[in-house]
């Protein structure tokens, strides 16, 4: 028996699919299953009962749940513990976030600062990465608050808050179609473009707004992050098509945004681990990552939908201001 046996059967308990327990591992399914059977071989104990090629937990696996969980929260938190020694020594708590890179370059540096300032009994550990590694950090514990799409693609994550942008074309001060009040695929005829990779959702319903306007996109370069599509931008290489909220934290590098036509939605939230005690610090540092956006993006940039404070499961949030209106 072994920990990563712990952690495939209870991700499969709380899913009841070894495919979205893989999804919650960042893991394949074929590797699931296979830590399921070692798990029950080593054990001696009949955990699952096979009907249609489909896992089926048995009266044993329930009753064995609450020592696995226990045992994966023991885990958890001796990792905790390690991690406060090799990042905080004698500080007492570790606040661990996960943010997308534009985010994590242009807004983390202030906030902090000022966090830590307020809070000096805690450390701080700042990840960039994608939406995606975000999720797969909240569940596996490596992560305390992550900035992910709304709704994700894991069950078991809760929003602390959920907020909206839409795309924007982005474009170096002084460019042509800076005149436009709205920019379409129409418009893009012939433009030299850099694009995010093909892998992100977003770049797939921009290839479907160029395919519906029958018009093959003139693809300069290819980028990974918002940030680096706006340097690529400030330097002459061409428009990009990108998240309006991240596109307005880097208009300090001379670029100009405009609303992309058809409208593309992009739906956002802070998200943490659904089922813990709520952390006032999580709270806090949504918050503040929230302030210090609308900050530098401009109240503008996007529109906050809900607020979760106590940590309900997705979609349980309630209505409570606007951060800035989306133009229609």
């Amino acid at each position: 028996m072994n920990f990563k046996q712990l952690e495939a059967f209870l991700a499969f308990m709380h899913t009841g699919s070894t495919i979205e327990a893989a999804q919650r591992l960042g893991t394949s399914q074929p590797a699931v299953s296979r830590l399921l059977s070692q798990f029950e071989d080593d054990l001696g104990v009949p955990l699952f009962l096979r009907r249609k090629g489909r896992l089926h937990p048995t009266h044993e696996a329930e009753v064995l749940l609450p020592d696995v969980q226990s045992m994966v929260s023991g885990a958890g938190s001796l990792q905790r513990h390690v991690n406060q020694l090799r990042l905080g020594g004698k500080r007492r708590a570790l606040l661990r976030v996960h943010m997308p890179s534009t985010v994590a370059q242009a807004v983390m540096p202030a906030v902090a600062q000022a966090f830590l300032n307020d809070h000096p009994d805690v450390a701080l550990e700042v990840v960039a990465g994608t939406y995606e590694s975000g999720e797969v950090a909240l569940l596996g514990r490596e992560t305390d608050l992550a900035l992910v799409r709304s709704p994700p693609l894991n069950s078991g994550l809760s929003m602390v808050l959920e907020f909206a942008t839409e795309a924007v074309c982005v474009m170096a001060a002084g460019h042509p179609l800076q005149v436009l009040e709205t920019v379409s695929s129409a418009d893009l005829v012939d433009v030299d473009l850099v694009l995010l990779g093909r892998q992100r959702s977003l770049r797939q319903q921009i290839d479907q707004a160029f395919r519906k306007a029958r018009m093959m996109p003139q693809i300069r370069a290819e980028v990974h992050s918002v940030e680096m599509a706006c340097r690529f931008v400030a330097q002459g290489l061409g428009i990009s098509i990108v998240n309006g909220l991240f596109a307005h934290l880097c208009q300090d590098m001379g670029v100009i945004c405009r609303p992309f036509r058809p409208r593309i939605d992009y739906l956002l939230g802070m998200a943490t681990l659904a089922g813990q005690n709520p952390d006032p610090l999580i709270a806090e540092m949504a918050a503040r990552i929230l302030d210090a956006m609308a900050h530098r993006a401009g109240a503008d940039a996007f529109t906050l939908l809900t607020s979760n404070p106590g940590n309900a499961p997705v979609g349980d949030g309630t209505c409570i201001a606007n951060v800035g209106a989306i133009p229609p």
